[in-house]
């Protein structure tokens, strides 16, 4: 099968930072799913493994954690999908990842593709819906309600690089299924109108001071906060907007930070690592599946739209390549997708 690896950890800018490859085709057991990929998106994780976990010498490391495509052939104990059935997920950063013709993947972690869009606009779904549901859900625990319904909750969540991937999924998920009030960070126009479109109720400008900003809005304090970047950059901050026993929730990697300014408010802080479950065998990790499905449910329905930002072509390394640079440049809005090999 053709695949896009590596065999060292090298800057993007080198042609052998990911080259295309031909490995042999792996072979269903147990709960996995052989899947034959049709589209793909990249993340941060995708770049953040490329650069800081080399392959054993020799060998090619398949990345890649957010695709789509057809079952196969199925495993001796799966009891949820059959060949033919299209389905999409992230899968397990342990295991050979979505750049490739044919992966192998948990069934616990899959769920179906939205049926109302191509396979390249599920692409760009899977790791953001898992991670911004488990923000809102499991982390931040705000309240749940039905699709459609106008009743407002007295939750005000700030969402801090609301314009990526994760906070591009969390916006809208937030406003489908609960009633919370959305304030949404972006420094651009094209930011700007993005989250605005997506459903956030206000947008503040992360390159100011948010806390005048913020209480210039005049809606009360900040109940809850979704730090998807640069969150030792704001967290003084997050103390400051955040209302007594109020919540942080961060998926990036801070270097440090000050917990100690957390106690006068009763604050916690949560971090978000969407792998834990697969990593961990969890008892529970067809959480996963069942989000995955409840997700594209919300999508079939009309409350979520996919997160595509910019669709770079088919899945080879010329074009992961690229894929890659815009990502470690910051300058992607939405999710970048590739699609046939």
């Amino acid at each position: 099968m053709k695949a896009i690896g590596y065999k060292q950890s090298l800057p993007i800018t080198n042609p052998e930072s990911l080259i295309d490859v031909t490995l042999a085709q792996p072979i269903a057991t147990g709960y996995d799913l052989l899947i034959k990929v049709s589209a793909i998106a990249v993340n941060p994780a995708d770049y953040k493994v490329r650069l800081t976990m080399p392959p054993v010498d020799g060998e090619v490391k398949v990345i890649g954690w957010d695709a789509v495509g057809e079952v196969i052939a199925v495993g001796d104990k799966v009891s949820q999908f059959k060949p033919g059935d299209v389905v999409y997920y992230a899968g397990d950063i342990t295991r050979p990842g979505s750049n490739a013709e044919y992966q192998l993947v948990d069934e616990r972690l899959v769920g179906f593709k939205p049926k109302s869009l191509s396979h390249a606009e599920a692409a760009a779904l899977p790791l953001t819906a898992i991670t911004a549901w488990e923000l809102l859900f499991e982390h931040l625990t705000i309240k749940q309600q039905s699709p459609g319904s106008t009743d407002k909750s007295n939750e005000v969540i700030l969402v801090v690089g609301a314009a990526g991937g994760v906070g591009s999924i969390f916006v809208q998920i937030a406003k489908a299924i609960t009633g919370a009030t959305v304030i949404a960070t972006a420094s651009r126009a094209s930011s700007s109108d993005w989250v605005k479109k997506l459903g956030a109720d206000y947008v503040v400008d992360h390159t100011k001071p948010l806390t005048a900003q913020i209480e210039a809005l005049n809606i009360g304090p900040v109940t809850h906060v979704a730090s998807l970047n640069s969150t030792d950059a704001y967290f003084e901050s997050y103390t400051e907007v955040l209302a007594p026993f109020g919540k942080i929730a961060m998926i990036d990697d801070p270097q440090a930070l000050d917990v100690t300014k957390l106690k006068l408010k009763s604050l916690s802080l949560h971090w978000e690592f969407m792998f834990a479950r697969s990593m961990f065998n969890a008892v529970d990790m067809d959480e996963q599946g069942r989000l995955l499905n409840r997700v594209a449910d919300l999508v079939d329905q009309g409350y979520i739209q996919t997160t595509l930002g910019q669709h770079m072509g088919e899945i080879n390394a010329a074009n992961l390549r690229a894929a890659h640079q815009a990502l470690e440049a910051g300058s992607a809005i939405g999710k970048i997708v590739l699609e046939g090999f």
